[in-house]
């Protein structure tokens, strides 16, 4: 039986500042950096043969801080935009409280969680998850079946539709799943 491991990448400097980050390539927050030590424990018990990241440098950089603290700086890392966070298009940078304000909590929610309603100019969970789950199954689900134990270190919205495929959470559903930066979802496959 192989795991599979769901890492969202530790908080980033945008995340801090509640910002809509979407495909903007942002660092990791000085919190984010020294909390590294901390979720590299949490999976520490873990064998890891290969890891999935995106290209931004918040999913980059929470893979190296990972493994150099689980001294596994060697193992396989694939690289692909195919995990990138969702395009939150003319959200992109702007504050996430302010628009609340200007266009109401709800909206905002729908915008953020929501299955098939985009931001404007952006992308839905359901574009989202039309380019993650082609690249899984050609991927890391072959991964899987010979047994391999896979970390994916991702965004948050490239990471809920992976959930959404593997736990077939509806899409009323999948507006109440999250992850947290830095927070982990184990599956045995």
């Amino acid at each position: 039986m192989a795991r599979l491991i769901l890492l969202r990448h530790l908080e980033s400097q945008w995340n801090k500042e509640n910002r809509f980050t979407g495909w903007t390539d942002v660092p990791l927050s000085k919190e984010g950096i020294e909390s590294a030590k901390e979720v590299a424990g949490k999976l520490a018990g873990f064998e890891i043969d290969k890891v999935y990241t995106s290209p931004l440098i918040r999913n980059k950089e929470t893979v190296r801080l990972i493994l150099e603290n689980l001294n596994k700086k060697d193992l396989p890392i694939i690289i692909n935009k195919a995990l990138d966070e969702r395009n939150y298009g003319e959200l992109q940078g702007l504050n996430k409280d302010e628009m609340k304000e200007k266009y109401g909590e709800e909206q905002v929610r729908l915008w953020r969680r929501s299955w098939d309603i985009a931001p404007p100019k952006g992308e839905s969970l359901e574009d989202v998850y039309n380019r993650v789950v082609p690249f899984f199954r050609e991927y890391i689900e072959k991964d899987l079946k010979q047994g391999k134990n896979i970390l994916v270190v991702a965004s948050h919205n490239s990471l809920r539709a992976l959930a959404k495929y593997i736990e077939k959470i509806s899409d009323e559903d999948i507006v109440n799943f999250e992850i947290p930066p830095g927070g982990i979802k184990e599956y045995e496959i």
